[in-house]
């Protein structure tokens, strides 16, 4: 059974609805930062990237490049690396990855699963007709399966 949490402020949940909406019928992507401690995962700045699919897709599986940013999404290496080196910086850590799901659920599919690293969060946001709809938390167990995240909405006090 899995336990994993992750904590989110509004905000940061607010930001990938938005990219959600504003990059439909594209598939968005971004990069969670924050911490992990125990079995939490605490969410502290939301970086929306660009789907860079058209330009990667030569990188995965040769019969995903039939695909375009409609249904999958990548996000450029020079970007990790990128987004590591400041996270390293502010003493934080890649803890995972958002992206939507165009007129779909937001459940993984098995891209997402084949191409997904271990102790990363997997926040999916379905947009259906443009508009951000369920949004939920993956994360893979030790048979490479996604699991569902509980997501705790935090409010910290001003």
């Amino acid at each position: 059974m899995n336990t994993a949490v992750i904590n989110i402020l509004p905000q940061h949940i607010q930001i990938i609805r938005s990219h959600a909406e504003n990059t439909y019928p594209e598939e968005c992507c971004g990069i969670i930062l924050g911490y992990l401690e125990n079995q939490t995962k605490t969410v502290i700045e939301i970086i929306p990237t660009e789907n860079a699919w058209s330009a990667e897709s030569s990188n995965f599986a040769h019969n995903e490049t039939e695909y375009s940013e409609r249904r999958r999404y990548a996000i450029a290496p020079q970007v990790m690396l990128q987004v590591q080196k400041s996270a390293r910086d502010k003493s934080l850590n890649i803890i995972g990855i958002y992206h939507s799901h165009p007129d779909n659920p937001a459940i993984p599919s098995e891209c997402d699963r084949q191409y997904a690293w271990p102790a990363y969060s997997y926040i999916i946001v379905s947009v259906q007709n443009g508009k951000a709809n369920e949004l939920l938390s993956w994360s893979l167990d030790d048979q490479h399966q996604f699991q569902l995240e509980t997501i705790d909405t935090i409010n910290l006090a001003t």
